[in-house]
């Protein structure tokens, strides 16, 4: 594989460090900003927010710019975001600089894929795009944990200034490895985009994408304060139970996408909803003890990702059928949609916190989950009356079930 893609992987791994990094220092930032915690977690929403609207509209308006350019804007966009938090003076700053990182993450992902596989012959390409994205999975495993402990014992701040250093990294990397030759792909517009969100079938897998992933949200964007007031766990120790969430993430992942492979992704993503809605109710009565707590993260990361290959899977299913034309726009407002969904997890938690308290927000998260898991069904249903084979996602054949 080329050495430019280390140089997208690197920068994935920025990324999704100073994404999921936020959660694990909200107690610590509430209190350095005078804010309360719902407050702080909005500074997952506004990330989320900038993702969702970087990756269809910004991608659209950029389509023209040479991808190298891009990709060098992009990173130094999202390097200058970082910088912004690190000298941030208040709350107000704080929430641009994490809008602005979330614009440069919108962007970068939705092109990252036409760089990696511009970068090696046709046969590799999905290789490539995978080993991009292992940057991100390293950074749940590694990246979070490492940052959270950074913030724990140095300041919030001195987070912020690490990701930014790599951003400054992965900036020379791709300057120097990523060749100025690899092709644009053709503009989507924002009308093309706008376009897909007219078949009722996609917008039903983004519902499904938004729920589920929106449901896990509302609790995890409070996972550390829940670990701190409820479970009793040093801020110090936040870090170290990230890690055990971010291992198992990894492994969820994987475990995920062989689920969709096998069985097809509804089914998948019925038993991945089922399971994230049972952790997430158990997690309500398990908080308060330590060790119960631990075990509960461990199980939670296992299906909190798990739907994403399935999801994923499913909307380019649908776009082949539904608008075969606009496949990868179909693909990308997906993402968007996961972005959605953060951000509305996140929003709805900070509610439920001033009005419920902490621990509503798990069980309310898997009623939310539950929701998933009814459309999903509804989606099955539908597939079934259409004739469509639910693991492969074509014509039904003989005998299918």
């Amino acid at each position: 594989m080329p050495l430019a893609l280390w140089a997208l992987a690197l920068s994935a791994f920025a990324i999704g460090t100073t994404e999921f990094v936020i959660v694990g220092l909200i107690p610590t930032i509430a209190a350095s900003v005078n804010v309360s915690v719902p407050s702080a977690g909005l500074l997952v929403s506004l990330y989320a927010l900038g993702v969702a609207v970087g990756a269809p509209v910004l991608t659209a308006l950029t389509g023209r710019i040479p991808r190298k350019q891009l990709l060098l804007g992009m990173m130094a966009l999202f390097t200058a975001g970082n910088l912004l938090a690190w000298i941030a003076p208040n709350y107000e700053a704080l929430m641009a600089a994490r809008v602005l990182t979330g614009l440069a993450h919108g962007v970068f992902f939705s092109i990252g894929s036409t760089i990696a596989t511009g970068l090696v012959a046709r046969e590799k390409a999905a290789s490539a795009i995978a080993l991009m994205f292992t940057g991100l999975t390293v950074a749940l495993v590694t990246g979070v944990p490492l940052g959270t402990f950074i913030g724990q014992t140095f300041g919030w701040q001195a987070t912020f200034l690490a990701v930014s250093l790599l951003g400054v990294v992965a900036i020379a990397g791709s300057w120097w490895l990523v060749p100025s030759t690899i092709p644009n792909s053709k503009p989507s517009s924002v009308m093309a985009q706008l376009a897909v969100l007219k078949k009722p079938r996609l917008l039903l897998v983004y519902a499904i994408t938004a729920l589920g992933y929106g449901g896990s949200f509302i609790a995890f964007t409070y996972l550390a304060p829940i670990l701190q007031e409820v479970a009793g766990f040093a801020p110090s120790s936040v870090g170290l139970v990230m890690l055990v969430y971010g291992v198992s993430v990894a492994f969820g992942n994987i475990w995920g996408g062989k689920l969709a492979d096998k069985h097809g992704p509804i089914r998948a993503l019925q038993v991945v909803f089922s399971l994230l809605a049972i952790v997430l109710l158990v997690l309500t009565f398990s908080a308060a003890n330590p060790w119960l707590a631990v075990a509960t993260v461990l199980a939670w990361g296992a299906v909190a990702f798990g739907n994403v290959p399935g999801l994923q899977v499913y909307v380019v299913q649908r776009a082949e059928r539904d608008a075969p034309n606009a496949v990868d726009v179909a693909s990308g407002l997906n993402i968007a949609a996961f972005n959605v969904g953060i951000a509305i997890g996140a929003w709805g938690g900070g509610l439920i916190v001033t009005h419920l308290g902490l621990m509503a927000t798990p069980w309310i998260g898997a009623l939310v989950v539950v929701g998933a898991l009814g459309l999903t069904t509804l989606a099955g249903w539908l597939d079934r009356r259409d004739g469509i084979d639910a693991r492969v996602g074509g014509p039904r054949t003989a005998g299918a079930h």
